[in-house]
């Protein structure tokens, strides 16, 4: 089969967009008579059938639907190389792809990010950032799909070069009223008499917490598994159990007065975040630099300690 055209794959969307080809025509600027030339040669060419036309308009056929699939997808990428090649025209001098795990976004990513981009040394720079689970971080990095990641330093790296970001404290988040909501402080091991809101199974916290669990011979019970922090705390809020979660991002969440936090005193509790890559000298300048104020910014950031 020969490569197909873009063009026949941005009508062929416009016509299941808008159920007819006389529409998508008017919208494309293009004869109706040429859409249908082009969507005939399409289906000569793959030898199938993508669209059934009829008097109420036209839809595509089950291999229609999968092709109306991938057509999205590669006029989405196009429109996107494109975006980044006039980003370059326009004085855009480098482009940073980062990942990053929701606690670190959360915490103090951003607010880092926001200040990089802010400074007008910086303004010709294009940052990206994605949230991900810390095991995919690891990987999108070592493939080189990103050139910075950032995730909870005690994971396997594989190899990566790493440098320390911040740190952040792990506390646990109670609803007012709770039995555990008047305790100082407590370990871990004294919470799994309680029923947990936990994060998904593929989070690094959710790991911890169940080899935590394991070791002190208790079941970790979850009332509610929740995609992010916040449906946790929302959660919590409502009632229904307990959540081991960051205290930066907890701040919020107790000044709405619906919980409360306790203080762990497990050293796990305590964390801190790195940002690997591949090999430094192999970042292009725009990362080299990213990656030297994201250190600058940590350095001058108080411990957790001095924020108490």
């Amino acid at each position: 089969m020969r490569d197909l055209d873009l063009k026949t794959l941005r009508l062929l969307v416009a016509v299941c967009d808008l159920g007819n080809i006389k529409d998508a025509a008017a919208q494309e600027l293009i004869e109706p008579s040429a859409i249908s030339k082009r969507i005939t040669q399409l289906e000569d060419a793959l030898g199938l059938q993508v669209l059934v036309r009829g008097r109420r308009g036209t839809e595509p056929t089950p291999a229609g639907q999968v092709l109306l699939e991938h057509a999205r997808t590669v006029l989405f990428t196009m429109e996107k190389i494109e975006a980044d090649m006039a980003g370059f025209k326009g004085g855009i001098q480098g482009h940073v792809r980062v990942v990053a795990s929701a606690s670190a976004i959360a915490e103090s990513l951003l607010d880092d990010l926001a200040a990089f981009m802010r400074e007008p040394r910086h303004q010709n720079i294009q940052v990206d950032i994605e949230e991900r689970v810390s095991k995919d971080i690891v990987g999108l990095v070592r493939d080189g799909v990103v050139s910075l990641g950032v995730c909870w330093s005690q994971i396997d790296l594989g190899g990566l070069e790493s440098r320390p970001y911040r740190h952040d404290e792990l506390v646990l988040a109670v609803p007012l009223g709770h039995p555990l909501a008047g305790q100082p402080a407590l370990h871990f091991e004294d919470t799994l008499d309680f029923e947990h809101v936990g994060l998904p199974p593929s989070t690094a916290v959710y790991t911890l917490l169940h080899r935590c669990a394991l070791k002190a011979g208790k079941p970790l019970s979850y009332r509610a598994v929740v995609s992010n922090f916040d449906a946790a705390f929302r959660v919590v809020g409502a009632g229904l159990g307990v959540s081991v979660v960051p205290l930066e991002i907890s701040r919020l969440h107790t000044a709405a007065g619906r919980i409360q936090t306790v203080a762990l005193l497990d050293d796990w509790a305590h964390r801190t975040f790195s940002i690997c890559f591949r090999r430094q000298q192999a970042l292009t300048p725009a990362a080299q630099r990213l990656l030297a104020y994201l250190e600058e910014r940590a350095a001058a950031a108080p411990s957790p300690q001095a924020a108490d």
